[in-house]
């Protein structure tokens, strides 16, 4: 047999051997070795907490290992990015909001929401409560408007420019027709000491952050985002019932896997094990305690919730002329 028969036969048995390892890798239950899950944020905060708290109910039923690995940066950019580019097999993301409102932000953001994900499903929502130092004339949303319209530009805080808090502070300014100046801060913690002392007029505000602010009586809620009134906040009513179903946001967190790296049976297997740690009392009370909670919903129905929510910042982005840099 000639040297160039050889080199063929050579070929062929390469790509056989090819082929066959594919097959079996396809074949091999998933996961086969232990699972990583990006949270885009400094450990400690809220989705740090979730993302544990599923890792250590996740495991069992993985029959491996859950890793929580922590990624932050550039508002959650770095981490997401790194997710999104991970071709492993055994890469989840805990994402936010804020993965979405970046990607319209800003076009090079290093991923695209709807083409680098997997939707698994989503974990936890909380609302933003409309809070004013308690000192302020506003008692009533209805007052916070009179007032803004008698002294345009006030100074409305936010966790950070192009936060989910200033994107809901710039629709109430659409929807009210009013004029305020977002003033951002590096986080709730910096914000918060200058909204209790009336240097900032008014902000949404997360309601694990501003509770006990607000039972203190050192702020005062106004209204909450959320579609039913926060049992945190009796007598607080919804921005919906106040006639803005517009600002019915929420602060979300969603459990998602890059494009295509893990298998359909592999898909599956996450999103029962999320519904059955979202019903759990484990998880219930362990939200409970950081007021946040279990935002059940099946994988078709995340991705459609996630196309929905990223054209509705793309379009206030737009609308309020929102900038970054």
């Amino acid at each position: 047999m000639n040297s160039s028969a050889l080199s063929r036969r050579a070929v062929l048995a390469g790509l056989a051997a090819a082929a066959f390892a594919r097959r079996a890798a396809a074949a091999a239950p998933w996961p086969s070795r232990s699972v990583r899950i990006i949270v885009p944020f400094a450990p400690g905060g809220g989705a740090d907490s979730s993302a544990r708290v599923l890792a250590d109910l996740f495991a069992p039923g993985l029959g491996q290992g859950v890793i929580v690995e922590n990624k932050p940066g550039a508002g959650s950019v770095i981490g997401v990015t790194a997710a999104a580019q991970a071709r492993d097999g055994h890469t989840l993301l805990m994402a936010s909001n804020s993965m979405l409102i970046n990607a319209s932000l800003n076009p090079q953001a290093g991923y695209d929401p709807a083409r680098d994900f997997d939707a698994i499903g989503m974990v936890s929502a909380q609302p933003l409560v409309l809070v004013v130092p308690a000192g302020s004339e506003a008692k009533s949303l209805k007052d916070l408007i009179a007032l803004a319209k008698r002294k345009p530009g006030m100074a409305a805080g936010n966790s950070g420019n192009g936060s989910l808090a200033h994107l809901t502070s710039e629709i109430f300014a659409g929807q009210a027709g009013v004029q305020i100046t977002p003033v951002a801060y590096k986080g709730e913690s910096a914000l918060l000491p200058e909204m209790i002392s009336g240097l900032v007029d008014f902000g949404f505000l997360n309601l694990p952050s501003v509770a006990p602010h607000i039972q203190s009586g050192r702020l005062r809620a106004l209204a909450v985002s959320s579609p039913q009134p926060a049992a945190e906040l009796p007598g607080v009513p919804t921005l919906r019932s106040l006639g803005y179903p517009a600002l019915e946001v929420q602060g979300w967190a969603a459990l998602l896997a890059p494009r295509d790296t893990i298998p359909a049976d592999g898909l599956a297997k996450l999103e029962t094990l999320l519904g059955q740690a979202l019903a759990s009392d484990t998880v219930k009370s362990r939200f409970a305690a950081q007021n946040v909670a279990p935002f059940v919903m099946s994988r078709q129905a995340t991705a459609r919730f996630l196309q929905d929510e990223t054209a509705r910042y793309a379009a206030v982005i737009r609308e309020r002329g929102i900038k970054v840099g």
